[in-house]
C-alpha cells in the first residue's frame, strides 16, 4: 500500500488507511447525553488533526436518555453491553474495538480526548500500556474533590507502587491507552471500578512496558452527580490490591508475627524477662506461642493464595515459587511436621514425668508452662505443617 507520510507533532500521518482503524477510542456510557457529543467530537478532531485512522466505540451500559442516538449521529459505533458495571462496559467495548490500539476514557467530558495522539505516539513506539497522569498534566479547580486529590489517589497510588513495584504515578487515571495484544495477555477479570486498577497491576506483574503521558482533568460536564462513590469504590480498589498481593496481605505480617513470637518465646523459656519496670513472664509466653501459630497460618495462606492465583491465571508464573517447590515437597512437609509433633510429644511426656514426680499433685505454673507451652506449640505446629503440605499438593495437581 502506497503511503504519503509527514511529521505532525511526532506522528506519521497516513493518507491511505487499511480497512481496520489503527486506534479505537472506547467510552463507557450510562446516560451521558449531556457530554457524550463533546467527547466524541474531541476524539474525532484529534484524528483529523494528526491524520489518524481511528474509530469511536461507545460501550452503552443501558442508557435511557438517548445517548445511543447521539453517538450514532456523531458517527460513533454503539455497542450494547448488558452486564452492569464500569469494568463490564469497558470489556464489552474493548472486545468490539477493531483497532490495533485502544484508548479508553470516561464520557463525562472530564478527560480531553484530543490528547489521544499523545498516547498513540508511545503505543507506536512499542509501549504496551500508556497511562495518563493528571497530576503532571493539570487538574482544573474543583475537577477533583480534595479528598480524592490529596488523600485517596495519592495513597492508593503509593500502595500500588509499593505492592507491585510499579512506576505509575496516577493509578486511577481513566484516560489510558494500550495495544489489543497486551490487553488480551492481561486476561482482566473484574467488572467494577477496580477494572482500572487490575489493568495496571496485571501489566506490571507481566513485565509489560508501561509508561505515562501528562493529561488534564476538567470539571465533570454533567449536571447530575457522578457514578463514583468515594468510600465504596476506594475500598474496592484497596481490596483488590490487597488480594492481588499475598505478600503484603499475608506473608509479611505472618513472618513478622512468627519472628516476634519466636524471639519473645525464646527469651521467656529460661525465666522472666524484665524491661525497665515491666516484667514479662509465662502469661506473655502463651501469647508468644499464639503469635507463632497465627504467623504460620498467615504465611501458609500467602502460599495458598499465590499458588491458586497462578493456577487460575490470575497471576503470572513465579519462577522463585516453582524452584522452591522443587525442594519443598509433600514428603519434606510430612517429615518436618512429623518431627515437630515428635518433639512436642516428647516434651509432653517430659511434662508428665515432672507431674508424676510430684505425685500428680499441685505444680508451679510458672515452671510448668515453660514446658507445656512449647510442647503444645510443637504439636499444633507439626499438625498444621502436615495439613498444609497435603493441601499444597492438591493445589499442585491443578497447577500441573
Amino acid at each position: 500500500m502506497s503511503q504519503v507520510v509527514e511529521q505532525r507533532c511526532g506522528f506519521t500521518a497516513v493518507e491511505e488507511y487499511p480497512e481496520a482503524p489503527e486506534v479505537s477510542v472506547v467510552m463507557p456510557c450510562l446516560n451521558e447525553a449531556e457530554t457524550l457529543a463533546t467527547c466524541i467530537e474531541k476524539a474525532q478532531r484529534g484524528f483529523r488533526q494528526h491524520g489518524i485512522h481511528g474509530e469511536v466505540v461507545i460501550a452503552d451500559n443501558g442508557s435511557t436518555d438517548g445517548s445511543q442516538a447521539i453517538a450514532e449521529r456523531m458517527g460513533a459505533r454503539v455497542v450494547s453491553v448488558e452486564a452492569k458495571g464500569y469494568g463490564s462496559a469497558l470489556r464489552g467495548g474493548i472486545a468490539a474495538a477493531r483497532g490495533r490500539y485502544v484508548v479508553m476514557g470516561d464520557s463525562d467530558d472530564s478527560y480531553d480526548f484530543s490528547h489521544v495522539p499523545f498516547f498513540l505516539v508511545k503505543l507506536r513506539a512499542g509501549d504496551d500500556l500508556v497511562m495518563g497522569n493528571r497530576f503532571k498534566g493539570g487538574i482544573a479547580p474543583k475537577a477533583m474533590p480534595p479528598l480524592h486529590k490529596y488523600l485517596g489517589n495519592p495513597v492508593l497510588t503509593q500502595i500500588g507502587r509499593t505492592f507491585f513495584k510499579s512506576r505509575c504515578g496516577d493509578f486511577h487515571c481513566g484516560l489510558r491507552g494500550f495495544s489489543k495484544a497486551a490487553y488480551e495477555r492481561m486476561g482482566l477479570q473484574t467488572t467494577g471500578m477496580e477494572f482500572a486498577t487490575e489493568m495496571v497491576v496485571k501489566a506490571t506483574l507481566l513485565g509489560m512496558r508501561v509508561s505515562e503521558t501528562p493529561t488534564t482533568l476538567s470539571v465533570d460536564g454533567r449536571s447530575r452527580p457522578p457514578h463514583l462513590r468515594t468510600w465504596r469504590d476506594g475500598w474496592r480498589h484497596l481490596r483488590f490490591m490487597l488480594l492481588y498481593s499475598p505478600r503484603w496481605l499475608f506473608l509479611y505480617p505472618g513472618m513478622l508475627l512468627m519472628i516476634a513470637g519466636l524471639l519473645a518465646g525464646t527469651a521467656l523459656l529460661f525465666g522472666p524477662f524484665t524491661l525497665g519496670s515491666i516484667t514479662f513472664d509465662v502469661d506473655t509466653l502463651v501469647y508468644a506461642g499464639m503469635a507463632v501459630l497465627a504467623g504460620f497460618q498467615a504465611v501458609a495462606f500467602a502460599t495458598f493464595t499465590k499458588v491458586f492465583a497462578i493456577s487460575e491465571g490470575l497471576l503470572p508464573e513465579d519462577l522463585r515459587l516453582t524452584r522452591l517447590f522443587q525442594f519443598v515437597t509433600l514428603e519434606v512437609g510430612l517429615v518436618t511436621g512429623g518431627a515437630l509433633m515428635a518433639l512436642g510429644l516428647g516434651t509432653t511426656i517430659y511434662a508428665f514425668a515432672i507431674w508424676g514426680h510430684q505425685g500428680f499433685g499441685q505444680l508451679d505454673p510458672t515452671q510448668m508452662l515453660r514446658v507445656v507451652v512449647p510442647a503444645a506449640l510443637a504439636l499444633t505446629l507439626g499438625f498444621e505443617v502436615v495439613l498444609c503440605s497435603f493441601f499444597l499438593s492438591i493445589l499442585g495437581l491443578s497447577r500441573s
